[in-house]
């Protein structure tokens, strides 16, 4: 490993990391000119705005609950703004398959059949220095139709020869997670900005050669300032290639709960350049809990397995979305099927279609315009369900849900979930989020636990549940309450029942999940204080404000 004192600078980038193999094909003089332009341009409203996250999550600490902005009314109320029409490859986005950047994820994804392919370099990507790098090189090989793997066993990965390959739209890493092997002036650029800038630098004219465009899924966005930022990035990027404003496409994860209260919002900022919201329903459930996690019963939710997408308050988050895009139209994309299909247990597998069907139903039954799948073989069980209600149609736009009134109260009406507290819901928290945690650490940010694909947020859920069961001495089914000792307790016996392997990295995950679940602190993502320690080349403590950005 190197250390800070190893390390080489071009173009006012310092790079720390040990290099990968091709890296001098992505890390061009030219693209981290590029790259550092961008950061100097937005590094310090990119903190003025993690900052504002943070007092307007002390606010809802301190009882102020959400509301529709009264200084952007005007937007909401003027009938007359839409947003860019549908980009070339994203006029059908009826199925759209997400997964991680690496070459057998890449290729099995372009060959799924689905009309979209999520490239993720987020919530299911662990941001290992080689994965950001191999993860652009992979996207380049697939563009340019080159990419191809050979596992150890034999078995081969290769593209399609022919047809269409589904339309890439990149998902960048979050405005809180920095880049720590690339520094300007000593400071960590965004992952954000890397990811972004790195894949539009090298792909942005050969996606139009290809008649598609550059297009990018913006995760953890919590409010119109922040697309605002966005947007800004966009038209300079533009302009520093000499591209036309309005090429760059963008779809937002409404996935936070302070997002959900300024969707016009958001579109209007973005909108040359918007593509359409998705409903990012298990961080949204995240960032909800952490919002509230200290505001009493009234926000404290059962099991995570019982908050479905039925309940008041998600049913009030997915309509207004749908109602929202489609009014602007833009379109509206749904969540994901966490289910994973299991071709060696079929009771299981056909568990999890049904699941699947039903849910997609009734997705497209809300009038959304497609939705995710996480594996290929959801894919035909998503497109039958699309087909279906689409018809020859390649959207829903014309369906406008007026039906559907705004509603802020709605959103936040936590108190009308139906469920329990489990000792099996505990036990499942700990058991996830202890092993995705040790998944992510060896590389994975994406693996199946019990017939379930679970990425950062799902890990991010189960441990801000049992923070906020603890903290609010909530009950179980049973009358036990939810203690500190308890859980500990119940951490000691599921760790013990896990199975171990040479070079697991189990010791490590306990420690990081019992920092970010049983510590007095909460820290707003586990990504941070776990990347500090274990992914950067220094090893070094997250400090204090990271661990409380964003």
């Amino acid at each position: 490993m190197n250390s800070f004192t190893d390390t080489f600078t071009i173009n006012g980038i310092t790079l720390t990391a040990q290099p990968i193999c091709r890296q001098d094909e992505v890390l061009t003089p030219d693209a981290l000119s590029f790259i550092a332009k961008l950061h100097r341009a937005t590094a310090e409203r990119r903190q003025e705005l993690l900052q504002a996250r943070r007092a307007r999550r002390a606010d809802i600490a301190a009882g102020a609950d959400p509301r529709f902005l009264r200084e952007t009314e005007h937007i909401r109320n003027d009938p007359s703004w839409r947003v860019a029409p549908p980009a070339p490859g994203l006029e059908d986005r009826r199925v759209e398959i997400t997964g991680p950047v690496d070459k057998k994820m890449t290729i099995n994804a372009l060959n799924s059949g689905a009309k979209v392919w999520l490239a993720d370099m987020e919530d299911s990507s662990t941001p290992t220095w080689r994965n950001v790098i191999k993860g652009q090189l992979n996207l380049t090989d697939a563009l340019e139709r080159r990419i191809d793997f050979t596992t150890e066993e034999g078995k081969e990965y290769k593209l399609k020869a022919d047809g269409d390959l589904p339309t890439i739209v990149v998902r960048p890493r979050g405005w809180h997670l920095p880049e720590k092997h690339m520094l300007i002036d000593g400071q960590p650029i965004a992952g954000g900005i890397v990811d972004f800038g790195l894949f539009f630098f090298h792909n942005a004219r050969r996606l139009l050669a290809q008649g598609k465009g550059p297009y990018f899924y913006l995760p953890k966005i919590e409010n119109h300032l922040e697309a605002r930022l966005w947007n800004d990035i966009f038209i300079l990027a533009q302009d520093l290639l000499g591209i036309p404003q309005g090429t760059i496409r963008a779809t937002v994860l409404i996935e936070t709960i302070t997002a959900a209260f300024e969707m016009e919002e958001i579109l209007y900022e973005l909108r040359d350049h918007a593509a359409g919201l998705n409903a990012g329903r298990w961080d949204y459930i995240f960032s909800l809990i952490k919002n509230f996690r200290t505001r009493g019963p009234r926000f404290v939710l059962p099991d995570r397995g019982q908050v479905t997408m039925t309940q008041p308050f998600m049913r009030a988050y997915t309509e207004q979305l749908v109602r929202a895009c489609h009014k602007r139209g833009a379109m509206a994309i749904g969540g994901m099927a966490a289910a994973v299909p299991n071709r060696k247990d079929p009771e299981a597998n056909a568990n999890a279609l049904e699941k699947v069907r039903a849910d997609k139903t009734r997705e497209a039954n809300d009038g959304f315009d497609g939705s995710w799948v996480a594996h290929p073989d959801l894919v035909p069980v998503c497109r039958e369900v699309f087909d279906g209600a689409l018809g020859s149609k390649p959207n829903q736009l014309d369906r406008l849900r007026e039906d559907v009134t705004p509603d802020d109260r709605a959103l936040i009406d936590v108190a009308a979930t139906t469920g329990t507290i489990t000792e099996q819901g505990i036990r499942n928290n700990i058991e996830v989020g202890i092993r995705y945690i040790e998944s992510w650490l060896r590389g994975n940010g994406a693996v199946a636990i019990h017939n379930l694909m679970e990425d950062a947020a799902t890990a991010e859920i189960s441990r801000s549940q049992l923070w906020q069961w603890i903290y609010a001495r909530a009950i179980t089914d049973h009358g036990e309450i939810v203690s500190h000792e308890w859980v500990e307790e119940l951490l000691d016996e599921e760790f013990a029942r896990l199975e171990r392997f040479d070079g697991d990295r189990f010791e490590d995950a306990r420690d990081i999940f019992e920092e970010v679940t049983l510590a007095t602190e909460f820290p707003s993502f586990l990504t941070l204080p776990a990347y500090a320690r274990y992914l950067t080349e220094a090893r070094e403590k997250a400090t204090v404000e990271e661990l409380a950005a964003a």
